[in-house]
Formats: structure tokens, sequence, C-alpha cells
């Protein structure tokens, strides 16, 4: 009998570990974004709150300056800043001050507002398992689509543009 349970559990840790840890679902998809406010990031005017999740088709990236893959997938989140295709707000999730404002001054700043999680109680209502971690929102405020880990350029011609070009024309 133990060997039975063992091998049991062995069949599933082995497919756990063979699925893709990007493609968990969301339960938010497809519902309000959270009530929530946050204040700007040290530096930054405009803070995030949920009534800026409305009126147009927008993305939420959940960042922080400790982050690695924050940093790689940066350089995509300034490109399509500067084609102004839609607004892009950031999450500041359990940064410092200092140095969230110095990660944005060093490597620019991509986002419209920015609001500063420094305690992740917004995150976790958000449903956010790590950073980097990115939501598209429709024009209601409704979470569309959520992206695990760093965005590729891959992910954006593919998955992240297509989708936003879809709700814009809705």
């Amino acid at each position: 009998m133990p060997l039975a349970i063992f091998a049991l559990l062995a069949v599933f840790l082995g497919i756990g570990l063979t699925l893709d840890p990007r493609l968990v679902p969301s339960p938010l998809v497809g519902k309000p974004v959270p009530e929530f406010r946050l204040a700007p990031v040290q530096g930054r005017t405009l803070g995030l709150a949920t009534e800026d999740l409305r009126g147009e088709v927008s993305v939420v990236n959940v960042f922080a300056s400790w982050c690695l893959a924050c940093r790689d997938e940066h350089p995509l989140w300034m490109e399509l800043a500067s084609r102004r295709t839609l607004p892009i707000h950031g999450l500041n999730y359990k940064d410092a001050p200092d140095d969230a404002q110095r990660w944005l001054n060093q490597l620019g700043d991509p986002y419209s507002r920015t609001g500063a999680d420094r305690d992740g109680r917004v995150a976790i209502d958000w449903g956010v398992y790590g950073v980097p971690e990115t939501f598209v929102i429709d024009k209601n405020g409704v979470i569309r689509d959520k992206i695990i880990g760093a965005i590729t350029r891959e992910s954006v011609d593919e998955r992240l543009l297509p989708l936003v070009r879809r709700l814009q024309s809705e």
C-alpha cells in the first residue's frame, strides 16, 4: 500500500513538472479589477487606482527594482510606450521608495501611472504570484488576460498586441 501511494504521488508530481507555469489560469480573468488606490512611486506625480483603469484599454505591469526578469522585459515596455499604442501602468511591488525611483530614472519610465504597493497587499488582491506579471484591462475595467513572467517579443506580438487591438475595436 505505501508503495502504491508513493507511485501515485510520483505520477502527479511528474505531471506537474511538465506544466508551463505561465499557463496558470487566473481566477480574476473576466472579472473587474479589484478596488484599490495606490500613491505614486517616489518622484512620480500620478499614482494608480481602480478608476484609472476604466474608459480605455490598458496594461498593468507588476514590477520591482530587485526583479531581474523585470529588468529583462523593461526595454520592451519602453518600446511599447514610445509607440503610444496604449497606456501602460506600473504597479511597483514591495520596493523601497528610493530603489523604485532610481530604477525608473536610470532605465526609463514607460508608465503613464505608477502605484507604489510597498506592502504587497494590492498585488495579493490582484492574485499576483510573483514579479513580473502583466494584466490586460478592457475599457470597462475588466481583466481580460494575465501574463505570468517577463514579456518577450513573441508574447507581445502574438498575444498582447492582438488582444489589445481586438479590445480597442470593440
